[in-house]
């Protein structure tokens, strides 16, 4: 499937001016600059290796196609085969524009010649090659390296160099001409094995964005699918959760696992562009359709607050939908799938292999969602209260977030107030300060307590900075004062999973009874 090939600079050169080699939409921008490709002059001249070219032998021509740097490619015989650049681009762009005789030169400061010092003295790391503009080029020091393939443009340039330095251009010249470029040529027309073999190549440099090689194939005159995600994630922007519209893999495994059934996102990649953008609409229902159950029936506000944001994978395949409302769900099902969301995250189900697993549940949403035998969500998960002991309280891990979404699903009231804590503002900015150790760490310390049992979840409950203010550094019989008394602070202490015990200041007897009674809940919720 690959080959290794030998091009001759001036046939590289040739096919790029005829169009043969080009430079597909998902590559990046070509971005050296003048003084980078003189660099690269001088490892051509020194005859260092630069490594291998990887073309992309196509029969079709892409719809999408990136500019050669500055110079507008010519259109190919199609009775040929197309190059495309998968690796190189740089290298390819540096050496036809700067030794191409045949397109008129760039005039824009970016763009600047590139001239070989002949005075210089050989140096194996020292630059003989500089970018400068033609009024700096003094004849007596530099030649103009854009005229090697010229024959005419050659004699006239050298005919003003003293005679004692001829030989030395005359070698620099054969050098650049007798160079040979190494070339890895993979055949194929699976546009699969391409996406994987550009990601490989690049996961040392520019990410893959799978997003340009895709578009690169679904476009259209009346589709356009980058826009087109940029209009779902300003919608989802709306609702709070823009994070998921950035996260292009995460988007695009979506619309995989709508379109496909697999969350690969290679499996789009061996799909003709028309199914795409033929299903596109029902995999952005599917994706709205999930963030408005992680909103409304879970308590998420942004894709911060997602234990694990894969888990949005099986909920867009089950809310898709061609319609153009949202999918309305039967209660036995939103049961479940709220089963299945809590015991995802407390057994920790997509902490690896995230794949494989939003594969598998995949499969079995799609048969939950046609009425047949399935085990989407199970087995059952039994949650101890070791893991609200044993854990910290750290913002952005899984288990904090799966903690706090437990915490919100019971409505929690503020300590010195009673009124409901807004989630909504609290989730959204995912705030430390937001969170509380109800018995205060300086407070602990008066008893003599100290270390990880102090930070860890059983002790953290939400509230507000103003009234963590006012309780800081009070045991919780201290503060007990400042609360509403009677049914209203039953109605707190029930919110934040507690009883009166806290304020009896025993501290393990305290953590140890709401870790069970944390524990009970986690319980209640995995079904």
């Amino acid at each position: 499937m690959v080959e290794p090939v030998s091009m001759p600079m001036r046939t590289l050169i040739a096919e790029v001016l005829t169009g043969q080699i080009r430079i597909p939409a998902f590559q990046r921008e070509f971005v050296w600059d003048s003084d980078r490709i003189a660099q690269f002059i001088d490892s051509l001249y020194k005859q260092y290796p630069f490594g291998s070219l990887l073309f992309w032998r196509a029969r079709e021509k892409l719809d999408h196609e990136r500019d050669l740097g500055p110079y507008r490619l010519a259109e190919h015989d199609p009775e040929y085969p197309i190059d495309y650049v998968l690796d190189g681009q740089q290298r390819v762009t540096s050496i036809f524009a700067t030794f191409q005789t045949e397109l008129p030169r760039p005039s824009t400061d970016d763009w600047v010649d590139i001239y070989f010092d002949y005075r210089v003295e050989p140096d194996p790391q020292d630059s003989a090659f500089f970018a400068l503009a033609p009024e700096d080029a003094d004849p007596n020091h530099f030649f103009p390296v854009s005229v090697v393939f010229d024959s005419v443009a050659y004699r006239a340039a050298t005919a003003v160099i003293p005679a004692e330095f001829i030989p030395k251009i005359d070698d620099f010249q054969s050098r650049i001409k007798e160079t040979i470029i190494p070339v890895q040529l993979l055949r194929t027309d699976d546009r699969a094995t391409v996406a994987n073999v550009f990601e490989r190549i690049n996961h040392k440099g520019v990410p893959l964005d799978t997003l340009q090689l895709l578009t690169a194939w679904t476009w259209s005159g009346e589709f356009d699918l980058r826009q087109r995600f940029e209009d779902l994630r300003e919608a989802l922007d709306e609702h709070g959760f823009a994070g998921v519209g950035e996260d292009t893999s995460l988007i695009l495994r979506c619309f995989s696992a709508v379109i496909t059934g697999s969350p690969r996102t290679d499996k789009l990649m061996e799909l003709n562009g028309a199914v795409v953008r033929e299903n596109f609409h029902r995999a952005e229902n599917g994706i709205r359709g999930a963030v408005d159950f992680l909103k409304q029936q879970i308590g998420v506000e942004t894709l911060r607050n997602m234990p694990y944001p894969a888990i949005l994978i099986p909920l867009a395949v089950y809310y898709a939908t061609d319609a153009e409302a949202l999918k309305v769900v039967p209660a036995d099902h939103l049961a479940r799938l709220k089963t299945w969301f809590w015991r995802s995250c407390f057994s920790e189900r997509y902490s690896g292999q995230t794949v494989k697993v939003s594969e598998q549940d995949t499969t079995e949403v799609m048969k939950l969602d046609r009425y047949q035998p399935n085990t989407f969500g199970e087995p059952a998960v039994t949650v101890p209260p070791e893991f609200f002991l044993d854990n910290q309280f750290r913002m952005n891990t899984a288990k904090t977030s799966t903690f706090v979404l437990l915490l919100a699903s019971e409505r929690p009231r503020s300590f010195i107030s009673g009124g409901e804590v807004s989630l909504e503002r609290v989730l959204q900015a995912s705030n430390r300060n937001e969170f509380h150790h109800m018995f205060p760490l300086n407070a602990l310390e008066r008893l003599g307590i100290a270390g990880s049992s102090t930070t860890c979840l059983a002790n953290v409950c939400f509230l507000n900075r103003a009234d963590n203010n006012k309780i800081r550094n009070k045991l919780p019989s201290e503060y007990r004062s400042l609360m509403p008394a009677g049914s209203t602070l039953t109605e707190i202490l029930d919110s934040a999973v507690t009883t009166e015990i806290l304020f009896e200041d025993d501290f393990e007897a305290f953590r140890t009874q709401r870790a069970a009674m944390l524990a009970e809940l986690a319980n209640r919720v995995c079904g």
